[in-house]
């Protein structure tokens, strides 16, 4: 399954990539995060609750940060394992000045769902995925203009 989207923030790429690389951030913005620790270099061990649909469980697995070029992008590598199933994915997060100062945030991700989650369609999974990504960064945007 492969989602893209587009989000902009009104702050400089600088303030937005320190906050993108904070854990507390990500922490404080990922929905249904019950855990997020630092397991290493850029790598954190995570335990979130989702669901699609009657599927609902908590997934336990690792974020990784990888390829990272400060205030430009970085590649995100998700894999995480539950009751309902598993989750793995990776995307390309991009960051765009833009003449305003804001920044442009680019995700492109792709993922593999399998197990009991995985048995409800690939639309309704592609929705559900999208859905979380908005609530992150409508969080995001949220903690930046705080």
């Amino acid at each position: 399954m492969e989602l893209n989207a587009q989000y902009v923030f009104r702050a400089p790429p600088a303030r937005v990539w320190d906050a993108l690389m904070d854990p507390a951030t990500i922490a404080a913005c990922l929905p249904g995060c019950k855990q997020f620790e630092a397991i290493g270099v850029d790598r954190y061990r995570v335990k979130v609750t989702a669901g699609v649909a009657a599927i609902s469980g908590t997934f336990e697995g690792t974020i990784t940060l990888a390829d990272k070029q400060p205030e430009r992008s970085y590649r995100l590598v998700v894999e995480g394992r539950g009751g309902a199933g598993f989750a793995n994915g990776e995307s390309t997060i991009t960051l765009t000045a833009a003449e305003s100062g804001a920044t442009v945030v680019e995700v492109a991700a792709v993922m593999t769902v399998g197990g009991l989650v995985a048995q409800v369609g690939q639309r309704l999974l592609a929705t559900t995925a999208r859905i979380m990504m908005d609530r992150f960064f409508k969080s995001f945007m949220l903690h930046l203009d705080s």
